[in-house]
């Protein structure tokens, strides 16, 4: 996925599968994060459901320039579980996307090839049960504008649908907003017309 992509690809709500090798269980869950935050809530309630599994293993991929991602084996044999993860979330070219696989040790060591297959195919099986959907890449603005102006600021963000990020609304209206990366243009010719309407780019 390029930095200067209009889209990205994500999974449209959580999922879950089971894979089991010679009596291990891999219990898989997806989940659609934005944030890190995000995913450390669903691991915490993961870990809370299922206190007698010996490894909680788990990979995200965030945002839309590739560098945002960890892997954790979580006591695994290095490289046998987080990175197995992350590759199938990545060949799906998917990002905003959490996968954490736990594991009930069945008694036989299924060696490192094994536990790779493992997770892989837990993490695939979870990844197909739920819908992957198209997103736009939105770019935030800040805007500030008189009340007077608002319904004409909200019909330009309805139009070319925009997300509302936050909204204050004192003597003067202050809104943040992710305007779609292929829309920018004509969102700031829109705003321009309105005169009055005060708007930049915030990161």
């Amino acid at each position: 996925m390029s930095t200067n992509a209009e889209f990205y690809y994500t999974i449209d709500k959580p999922s879950f599968a089971e894979f089991k090798d010679r009596g291990s269980k891999f219990l898989a869950f997806a989940y659609p994060v934005d944030t890190i935050e995000s995913f450390k809530k669903y691991l915490q309630e993961l870990k809370k459901e299922h206190p007698k599994a010996v490894h909680h293993c788990f990979a995200y991929r965030l945002g839309m320039d590739k560098n945002n991602f960890r892997v954790n084996d979580d006591g695994e044999p290095s490289g046998s579980a987080g990175r197995p993860i992350l590759g199938q979330i990545d060949s799906k070219e998917l990002t905003n996307v959490a996968v954490i696989v736990v594991r009930y040790f069945g008694g036989t060591l299924l060696g490192v090839p094994g536990l790779i297959n493992a997770y892989k195919t837990a993490t695939a099986m979870a990844l197909q049960l739920t819908p992957i959907i198209q997103k736009p890449v939105l770019i935030n603005y800040h805007l500030q504008f008189d009340y007077t102006k608002q319904n004409d600021v909200m019909m330009i963000v309805k139009q070319y649908n925009c997300n509302i990020i936050k909204q204050e609304q004192q003597l003067f209206c202050m809104l943040d907003i992710g305007i779609p990366k292929s829309r920018v243009e004509e969102v700031e010719y829109k705003l321009k017309d309105l005169h009055t309407v005060e708007y930049r780019q915030i990161s």
